[in-house]
Protein backbone atom coordinates (compact mmCIF):
# COMPACT_ATOMS: atom_id res chain seq x y z
CA UNK A 1 0.00 0.00 0.00
CA UNK A 2 1.33 3.46 -0.93
CA UNK A 3 2.66 5.62 1.90
CA UNK A 4 0.19 8.37 2.80
CA UNK A 5 1.36 11.96 2.81
CA UNK A 6 0.74 14.19 5.82
CA UNK A 7 -1.85 16.11 3.80
CA UNK A 8 -3.74 12.92 2.95
CA UNK A 9 -3.74 11.86 6.60
CA UNK A 10 -5.02 15.29 7.61
CA UNK A 11 -7.90 15.14 5.11
CA UNK A 12 -9.00 11.73 6.42
CA UNK A 13 -8.57 12.36 10.15
CA UNK A 14 -9.95 15.91 10.21
CA UNK A 15 -13.07 14.70 8.37
CA UNK A 16 -13.41 11.74 10.75
CA UNK A 17 -13.38 14.10 13.76
CA UNK A 18 -16.37 16.17 12.61
CA UNK A 19 -18.89 13.95 14.39
CA UNK A 20 -17.59 14.93 17.84
CA UNK A 21 -19.36 18.09 18.98
CA UNK A 22 -17.76 18.47 22.41
CA UNK A 23 -14.89 20.77 21.51
CA UNK A 24 -15.85 24.15 22.98
CA UNK A 25 -12.98 25.78 24.85
CA UNK A 26 -14.86 27.90 27.38
CA UNK A 27 -13.73 28.02 30.97
CA UNK A 28 -10.01 27.38 30.58
CA UNK A 29 -7.34 29.15 32.60
CA UNK A 30 -5.88 32.17 30.79
CA UNK A 31 -2.33 31.63 29.51
CA UNK A 32 -0.28 33.51 26.94
CA UNK A 33 3.19 33.82 25.50
CA UNK A 34 3.72 37.51 26.29
CA UNK A 35 7.28 38.30 27.29
CA UNK A 36 8.75 35.95 24.70
CA UNK A 37 8.12 32.82 26.76
CA UNK A 38 6.31 29.80 25.36
CA UNK A 39 4.18 29.31 22.28
CA UNK A 40 0.46 29.98 21.98
CA UNK A 41 -2.38 31.48 23.96
CA UNK A 42 -5.85 30.51 25.11
CA UNK A 43 -7.19 34.03 24.54
CA UNK A 44 -8.24 36.29 21.67
CA UNK A 45 -9.30 35.50 18.09
CA UNK A 46 -7.58 32.95 16.00
CA UNK A 47 -10.31 24.33 12.22
CA UNK A 48 -13.12 24.07 14.17
CA UNK A 49 -14.80 27.10 15.65
CA UNK A 50 -15.92 27.02 19.26
CA UNK A 51 -17.47 29.87 21.21
CA UNK A 52 -16.70 30.95 24.75
CA UNK A 53 -19.48 32.27 27.05
CA UNK A 54 -18.46 35.86 26.29
CA UNK A 55 -18.93 35.28 22.56
CA UNK A 56 -15.27 34.94 21.59
CA UNK A 57 -14.65 32.67 18.63
CA UNK A 58 -11.85 30.19 19.32
CA UNK A 59 -10.34 28.18 16.48
CA UNK A 60 -9.17 24.64 17.20
CA UNK A 61 -7.32 22.08 15.15
CA UNK A 62 -9.80 19.22 15.51
CA UNK A 63 -8.45 15.84 14.44
CA UNK A 64 -8.24 12.18 15.35
CA UNK A 65 -4.90 10.58 16.13
CA UNK A 66 -6.23 7.64 14.12
CA UNK A 67 -9.55 6.37 12.80
CA UNK A 68 -8.50 2.73 13.14
CA UNK A 69 -10.57 1.18 15.94
CA UNK A 70 -10.92 -2.22 17.59
CA UNK A 71 -14.48 -1.38 18.75
CA UNK A 72 -17.58 -1.90 16.62
CA UNK A 73 -20.07 0.75 17.76
CA UNK A 74 -22.91 0.68 15.22
CA UNK A 75 -23.36 4.46 15.03
CA UNK A 76 -19.64 5.24 14.50
CA UNK A 77 -18.26 5.72 11.01
CA UNK A 78 -14.84 4.59 12.29
CA UNK A 79 -16.00 1.25 13.73
CA UNK A 80 -13.85 -1.73 12.82
CA UNK A 81 -16.44 -3.12 10.37
CA UNK A 82 -16.81 0.20 8.51
CA UNK A 83 -15.50 0.45 4.96
CA UNK A 84 -13.68 3.79 5.17
CA UNK A 85 -10.21 5.02 4.32
CA UNK A 86 -7.93 4.68 7.33
CA UNK A 87 -4.99 6.78 8.48
CA UNK A 88 -2.84 7.28 11.53
CA UNK A 89 -0.69 10.13 12.82
CA UNK A 90 2.35 9.74 15.00
CA UNK A 91 2.43 11.98 18.09
CA UNK A 92 5.23 14.04 16.52
CA UNK A 93 3.16 14.65 13.39
CA UNK A 94 0.26 16.00 15.45
CA UNK A 95 2.66 18.25 17.37
CA UNK A 96 4.19 19.62 14.15
CA UNK A 97 0.74 20.24 12.65
CA UNK A 98 -0.44 22.05 15.76
CA UNK A 99 2.59 24.33 15.95
CA UNK A 100 2.61 25.07 12.21
CA UNK A 101 -1.10 25.90 12.15
CA UNK A 102 -0.68 28.08 15.22
CA UNK A 103 2.26 30.00 13.77
CA UNK A 104 0.16 30.69 10.67
CA UNK A 105 -2.54 32.11 12.96
CA UNK A 106 -5.07 29.47 11.85
CA UNK A 107 -5.75 28.04 15.32
CA UNK A 108 -5.49 28.76 19.01
CA UNK A 109 -5.54 25.21 20.29
CA UNK A 110 -5.95 21.50 19.71
CA UNK A 111 -8.88 19.11 20.10
CA UNK A 112 -7.55 15.58 19.89
CA UNK A 113 -9.51 12.36 19.93
CA UNK A 114 -8.83 8.90 18.54
CA UNK A 115 -10.12 5.51 17.61
CA UNK A 116 -8.74 2.71 19.78
CA UNK A 117 -5.77 0.78 18.41
CA UNK A 118 -4.08 -2.20 20.07
CA UNK A 119 -5.62 -1.32 23.45
CA UNK A 120 -7.19 1.54 25.36
CA UNK A 121 -3.97 2.05 27.34
CA UNK A 122 -1.76 2.19 24.25
CA UNK A 123 -4.03 4.72 22.54
CA UNK A 124 -4.36 6.87 25.64
CA UNK A 125 -0.59 6.90 26.07
CA UNK A 126 -0.24 8.21 22.50
CA UNK A 127 -2.76 11.02 23.15
CA UNK A 128 -0.96 12.00 26.35
CA UNK A 129 2.38 11.96 24.53
CA UNK A 130 1.12 14.59 22.08
CA UNK A 131 0.13 16.89 24.95
CA UNK A 132 3.37 16.20 26.82
CA UNK A 133 5.56 17.13 23.85
CA UNK A 134 3.58 20.32 23.25
CA UNK A 135 3.72 21.43 26.87
CA UNK A 136 7.18 20.28 27.96
CA UNK A 137 9.30 20.44 24.80
CA UNK A 138 7.68 23.43 23.09
CA UNK A 139 6.15 25.27 26.08
CA UNK A 140 2.86 25.43 24.19
CA UNK A 141 0.38 27.58 26.13
CA UNK A 142 -2.59 27.28 23.82
CA UNK A 143 -5.73 25.32 24.61
CA UNK A 144 -5.61 21.52 24.59
CA UNK A 145 -8.69 19.30 24.86
CA UNK A 146 -8.08 15.56 25.07
CA UNK A 147 -10.82 13.01 24.56
CA UNK A 148 -10.06 10.32 27.12
CA UNK A 149 -10.83 6.61 26.93
CA UNK A 150 -12.71 5.24 29.96
CA UNK A 151 -11.27 1.76 29.48
CA UNK A 152 -7.73 3.10 30.02
CA UNK A 153 -5.99 2.91 33.39
CA UNK A 154 -6.78 5.73 35.82
CA UNK A 155 -3.13 6.81 36.04
CA UNK A 156 -2.92 7.43 32.29
CA UNK A 157 -6.13 9.51 32.35
CA UNK A 158 -4.62 11.38 35.30
CA UNK A 159 -1.61 12.25 33.15
CA UNK A 160 -3.95 13.58 30.45
CA UNK A 161 -5.51 15.97 32.97
CA UNK A 162 -2.10 17.35 33.96
CA UNK A 163 -1.37 18.44 30.37
CA UNK A 164 -4.84 19.25 28.98
CA UNK A 165 -7.05 22.25 29.72
CA UNK A 166 -10.14 20.09 29.35
CA UNK A 167 -10.78 16.37 29.22
CA UNK A 168 -13.94 14.64 28.11
CA UNK A 169 -15.44 11.18 28.10
CA UNK A 170 -18.45 10.56 25.89
CA UNK A 171 -21.37 8.72 27.49
CA UNK A 172 -22.50 8.18 23.86
CA UNK A 173 -26.15 7.21 24.47
CA UNK A 174 -28.63 8.25 27.17
CA UNK A 175 -29.84 4.79 28.16
CA UNK A 176 -28.15 1.55 29.17
CA UNK A 177 -30.37 -0.36 26.76
CA UNK A 178 -29.25 1.81 23.85
CA UNK A 179 -25.59 1.46 24.80
CA UNK A 180 -25.87 -2.33 25.08
CA UNK A 181 -27.55 -2.62 21.68
CA UNK A 182 -25.50 -0.10 19.69
CA UNK A 183 -22.12 -0.06 21.47
CA UNK A 184 -21.58 -3.58 22.86
CA UNK A 185 -17.89 -2.91 23.60
CA UNK A 186 -18.70 -0.01 25.95
CA UNK A 187 -19.84 -0.17 29.56
CA UNK A 188 -21.89 2.60 31.21
CA UNK A 189 -20.50 1.80 34.67
CA UNK A 190 -16.94 2.05 33.38
CA UNK A 191 -17.66 5.37 31.66
CA UNK A 192 -19.23 6.93 34.74
CA UNK A 193 -16.52 5.48 36.98
CA UNK A 194 -13.87 7.28 34.92
CA UNK A 195 -15.90 10.50 35.03
CA UNK A 196 -16.21 10.21 38.80
CA UNK A 197 -12.45 9.76 39.26
CA UNK A 198 -11.78 12.74 37.01
CA UNK A 199 -14.16 14.92 39.00
CA UNK A 200 -12.52 13.88 42.28
CA UNK A 201 -9.10 14.76 40.89
CA UNK A 202 -10.31 18.17 39.63
CA UNK A 203 -11.67 19.01 43.08
CA UNK A 204 -8.48 17.77 44.75
CA UNK A 205 -6.30 19.85 42.42
CA UNK A 206 -8.32 23.01 43.11
CA UNK A 207 -7.93 22.45 46.84
CA UNK A 208 -4.17 21.93 46.45
CA UNK A 209 -3.90 25.18 44.45
CA UNK A 210 -5.49 27.08 47.32
CA UNK A 211 -2.90 25.77 49.76
CA UNK A 212 0.16 25.55 47.50
CA UNK A 213 0.64 28.18 44.83
CA UNK A 214 2.76 25.96 42.58
CA UNK A 215 0.64 22.82 42.85
CA UNK A 216 0.01 21.35 39.36
CA UNK A 217 -3.21 22.20 37.56
CA UNK A 218 -5.54 19.39 36.57
CA UNK A 219 -7.96 19.99 33.69
CA UNK A 220 -8.62 23.61 34.74
CA UNK A 221 -11.44 23.88 32.16
CA UNK A 222 -13.15 20.82 33.67
CA UNK A 223 -14.67 17.89 31.85
CA UNK A 224 -17.51 17.52 29.36
CA UNK A 225 -19.39 14.77 27.58
CA UNK A 226 -21.55 14.13 24.54
CA UNK A 227 -24.75 12.21 23.85
CA UNK A 228 -25.97 11.06 20.45
CA UNK A 229 -29.59 11.97 19.80
CA UNK A 230 -31.85 9.86 17.61
CA UNK A 231 -29.71 6.74 17.19
CA UNK A 232 -31.84 4.83 19.70
CA UNK A 233 -35.45 5.25 20.85
CA UNK A 234 -34.69 7.43 23.91
CA UNK A 235 -37.01 10.44 24.00
CA UNK A 236 -36.13 13.98 25.03
CA UNK A 237 -37.40 13.51 28.59
CA UNK A 238 -34.94 10.62 29.07
CA UNK A 239 -32.09 12.64 27.56
CA UNK A 240 -32.84 15.66 29.77
CA UNK A 241 -32.99 13.45 32.86
CA UNK A 242 -29.66 11.83 31.99
CA UNK A 243 -28.01 15.20 31.39
CA UNK A 244 -29.26 16.55 34.71
CA UNK A 245 -27.92 13.53 36.56
CA UNK A 246 -24.52 13.88 34.86
CA UNK A 247 -24.29 17.55 35.79
CA UNK A 248 -25.14 16.79 39.40
CA UNK A 249 -23.01 13.67 39.84
CA UNK A 250 -19.87 14.71 37.96
CA UNK A 251 -19.83 18.51 37.93
CA UNK A 252 -19.60 18.66 34.13
CA UNK A 253 -18.98 21.96 32.39
CA UNK A 254 -21.11 20.96 29.42
CA UNK A 255 -23.21 18.16 28.02
CA UNK A 256 -23.19 18.27 24.23
CA UNK A 257 -25.95 16.84 22.06
CA UNK A 258 -25.21 15.49 18.60
CA UNK A 259 -28.06 14.56 16.28
CA UNK A 260 -27.42 11.14 14.80
CA UNK A 261 -26.35 11.38 11.19
CA UNK A 262 -26.68 8.40 8.82
CA UNK A 263 -23.24 7.22 7.82
CA UNK A 264 -21.93 5.33 4.75
CA UNK A 265 -22.22 1.56 4.96
CA UNK A 266 -24.49 1.93 7.99
CA UNK A 267 -25.47 -0.90 10.32
CA UNK A 268 -28.94 -2.36 9.78
CA UNK A 269 -29.93 -1.64 13.41
CA UNK A 270 -29.67 2.13 12.91
CA UNK A 271 -32.53 4.44 11.84
CA UNK A 272 -32.71 5.18 8.13
CA UNK A 273 -33.30 8.89 8.70
CA UNK A 274 -31.59 11.40 10.95
CA UNK A 275 -33.71 13.20 13.57
CA UNK A 276 -34.61 16.83 12.83
CA UNK A 277 -31.69 19.14 13.60
CA UNK A 278 -34.23 21.31 15.40
CA UNK A 279 -34.53 18.53 18.00
CA UNK A 280 -30.85 18.96 18.84
CA UNK A 281 -31.43 22.71 19.14
CA UNK A 282 -34.37 22.22 21.52
CA UNK A 283 -32.22 20.00 23.73
CA UNK A 284 -29.57 22.71 23.94
CA UNK A 285 -32.30 25.19 24.90
CA UNK A 286 -33.56 22.84 27.62
CA UNK A 287 -29.97 22.43 28.83
CA UNK A 288 -29.75 26.22 29.08
CA UNK A 289 -32.96 26.32 31.14
CA UNK A 290 -31.48 23.90 33.67
CA UNK A 291 -28.10 25.63 33.87
CA UNK A 292 -29.06 29.30 33.86
CA UNK A 293 -32.82 29.68 34.41
CA UNK A 294 -33.41 27.59 37.51
CA UNK A 295 -35.54 24.88 35.89
CA UNK A 296 -35.38 21.37 37.32
CA UNK A 297 -35.04 18.48 34.87
CA UNK A 298 -38.56 17.28 35.63
CA UNK A 299 -39.98 20.74 34.91
CA UNK A 300 -38.31 20.78 31.50
CA UNK A 301 -39.55 17.24 30.86
CA UNK A 302 -43.07 18.42 31.76
CA UNK A 303 -42.91 20.71 28.72
CA UNK A 304 -42.63 17.69 26.42
CA UNK A 305 -45.44 16.31 24.30
CA UNK A 306 -47.23 13.03 25.02
CA UNK A 307 -44.42 11.03 23.34
CA UNK A 308 -41.81 12.51 25.69
CA UNK A 309 -40.23 14.72 23.01
CA UNK A 310 -40.06 18.51 23.15
CA UNK A 311 -42.21 20.36 20.61
CA UNK A 312 -40.29 21.51 17.56
CA UNK A 313 -42.41 24.53 16.65
CA UNK A 314 -41.85 26.40 19.95
CA UNK A 315 -39.00 26.58 22.44
CA UNK A 316 -39.11 24.59 25.72
CA UNK A 317 -39.60 27.65 27.90
CA UNK A 318 -42.71 28.74 25.99
CA UNK A 319 -43.96 25.14 25.97
CA UNK A 320 -43.65 25.03 29.77
CA UNK A 321 -45.40 28.39 30.19
CA UNK A 322 -48.33 27.29 28.01
CA UNK A 323 -48.74 24.11 30.06
CA UNK A 324 -48.54 25.92 33.40
CA UNK A 325 -50.48 29.10 32.74
CA UNK A 326 -51.49 29.33 36.39
CA UNK A 327 -47.97 30.65 37.10
CA UNK A 328 -48.74 33.75 35.00
CA UNK A 329 -49.05 36.68 34.61
CA UNK A 330 -45.94 37.79 36.50
CA UNK A 331 -45.77 41.33 37.88
CA UNK A 332 -42.48 42.74 36.56
CA UNK A 333 -42.43 45.35 39.34
CA UNK A 334 -42.72 42.86 42.22
CA UNK A 335 -41.78 39.37 41.06
CA UNK A 336 -38.59 37.69 42.22
CA UNK A 337 -35.78 37.10 39.77
CA UNK A 338 -36.62 33.38 39.67
CA UNK A 339 -40.18 34.14 38.50
CA UNK A 340 -39.03 36.62 35.86
CA UNK A 341 -36.59 34.08 34.40
CA UNK A 342 -39.55 31.80 33.63
CA UNK A 343 -41.31 34.39 31.46
CA UNK A 344 -41.06 33.46 27.74
CA UNK A 345 -39.11 36.10 25.89
CA UNK A 346 -37.13 37.28 28.92
CA UNK A 347 -33.48 36.22 28.89
CA UNK A 348 -30.98 36.62 31.69
CA UNK A 349 -29.81 39.97 30.32
CA UNK A 350 -33.34 41.38 30.07
CA UNK A 351 -34.18 40.19 33.58
CA UNK A 352 -31.06 41.91 34.90
CA UNK A 353 -32.11 45.14 33.19
CA UNK A 354 -35.63 44.93 34.62
CA UNK A 355 -34.36 44.35 38.16
CA UNK A 356 -31.98 47.30 37.85
CA UNK A 357 -34.58 49.64 36.30
CA UNK A 358 -37.40 48.93 38.75
CA UNK A 359 -35.24 50.13 41.64
CA UNK A 360 -35.61 53.65 40.26
CA UNK A 361 -39.16 53.69 38.88
CA UNK A 362 -42.34 51.68 38.48
CA UNK A 363 -42.17 50.01 35.08
CA UNK A 364 -44.75 50.40 32.35
CA UNK A 365 -45.19 48.18 29.29
CA UNK A 366 -43.21 50.64 27.13
CA UNK A 367 -40.35 50.39 29.59
CA UNK A 368 -40.34 46.59 29.31
CA UNK A 369 -40.36 46.92 25.50
CA UNK A 370 -37.20 49.03 25.67
CA UNK A 371 -35.49 46.52 27.95
CA UNK A 372 -36.24 43.39 25.86
CA UNK A 373 -35.62 42.29 22.28
CA UNK A 374 -39.34 41.84 21.54
CA UNK A 375 -42.26 42.60 23.79
CA UNK A 376 -44.79 40.63 21.69
CA UNK A 377 -43.81 37.28 23.19
CA UNK A 378 -43.64 38.72 26.71
CA UNK A 379 -47.01 40.54 26.85
CA UNK A 380 -49.28 37.53 27.52
CA UNK A 381 -47.23 36.52 30.55
CA UNK A 382 -46.56 39.77 32.43
CA UNK A 383 -48.40 42.66 33.99
CA UNK A 384 -47.17 46.19 34.61
CA UNK A 385 -48.68 49.31 36.14
CA UNK A 386 -50.52 50.03 32.86
CA UNK A 387 -50.94 46.53 31.39
CA UNK A 388 -52.75 43.34 32.33
CA UNK A 389 -53.21 40.55 29.78
CA UNK A 390 -56.75 39.71 31.13
CA UNK A 391 -57.95 36.77 28.97
CA UNK A 392 -54.93 36.83 26.64
CA UNK A 393 -52.92 34.38 28.80
CA UNK A 394 -55.72 31.79 28.65
CA UNK A 395 -56.51 32.04 24.93
CA UNK A 396 -56.85 28.63 23.29
CA UNK A 397 -54.93 29.85 20.21
CA UNK A 398 -52.08 31.48 22.16
CA UNK A 399 -49.58 28.86 20.98
CA UNK A 400 -50.42 29.57 17.36
CA UNK A 401 -50.08 33.31 17.94
CA UNK A 402 -46.63 33.00 19.56
CA UNK A 403 -45.10 30.22 17.46
CA UNK A 404 -42.58 31.49 14.87
CA UNK A 405 -44.14 31.80 11.43
CA UNK A 406 -43.07 29.21 8.85
CA UNK A 407 -41.83 31.01 5.74
CA UNK A 408 -40.75 29.69 2.35
CA UNK A 409 -37.46 31.34 1.41
CA UNK A 410 -36.96 32.75 -2.07
CA UNK A 411 -34.89 30.49 -4.32
CA UNK A 412 -33.68 33.32 -6.57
Amino acid sequence: MAQQTLRQKLEILADAAKYDASCASSGTAKKNSLGGKGVGSTEGMGICHAYAPDGRCISLLKILLTNHCIFDCHYCINRKSSNVARARFTPREVVDLTLNFYRRNYIEGLFLSSGIVRSANHTMEQLVEVARILREEHDFRGYIHLKTIPEADAEIIHQAGLYADRVSINVELPTQAGLTRLAPDKNAGQIEGAMGRTRARIIEAKDERKRFRHAPRFAPAGQSTQMIVGADDANDAAIIGKASRLYGAFGLRRVYYSAFSPIPDASAVLPLKRPPLLREHRLYQSDWLMRFYGFAAQEVADAAEADGNLPLDIDPKLAWALKFRASFPVDVNRAAKEQLLRVPGLGTTAVGRILAARRHRTLRLDDVARLTASVAKVRPFICTIDWRPTLLTDRADLRRLLAPRQEQLELF
